[in-house]
């Protein structure tokens, strides 16, 4: 096990967060080798999309798998002119986490979750690496980082 993948399970062990977190020998870095990996479909994941705000406010938008994030809703929903999406260096820095493997909580940041994941029974989320995931239900996710439910996808 990474220093990563510690790191998240101390946060989800320290805080009671109701999740799975699970390792792998392969890349889990996009939603299809997730999928792959996990032996899930690809419709029970989500992306954990870093988004930076004009003065460096950092917001992950969580969406389904499959969806695009509109950055101009989630920075009218934060009250920002506009956000943009973080480069993987950016990501590494701010949360802690590499790119592709960024969790869906257990670092300072705005999370703001879409509301079409509140729908879907499971999820899978990042997992602190590019080779873990975490397994768990929309309703835990919103516990474990106080997010925002809103709408987040593009139309």
């Amino acid at each position: 096990m990474s220093e990563l993948e510690k790191k998240i399970k101390d946060f989800m062990s320290t805080n009671n967060i109701s999740a799975e977190h699970l390792s792998f020998n392969e890349s889990c870095h996009s939603v299809a080798e997730a999928a792959e990996a996990a032996g899930a479909s690809t419709e029970e994941f989500v992306k954990n999309i870093c988004l930076l705000g004009p003065d460096g406010e950092l917001a992950v938008a969580i969406v389904r798998g499959n969806d695009r994030v509109d950055t101009k809703k989630a920075a009218r929903y934060l009250g920002l002119k506009k956000m943009r999406m973080a480069n993987a260096e950016e990501i590494l820095q701010r949360t802690g986490y590499p790119c592709g493997g960024t969790p869906s909580f257990g670092f300072e940041a705005t999370f703001l979750i879409d509301k079409n994941v509140m729908d879907m029974p499971v999820l899978y989320s990042g997992g602190g690496s590019q080779t873990s995931l975490i397994k768990s239900t929309p309703q835990a996710l919103l516990a474990a980082n106080e997010g925002s439910v809103t709408d987040l996808v593009k139309s």
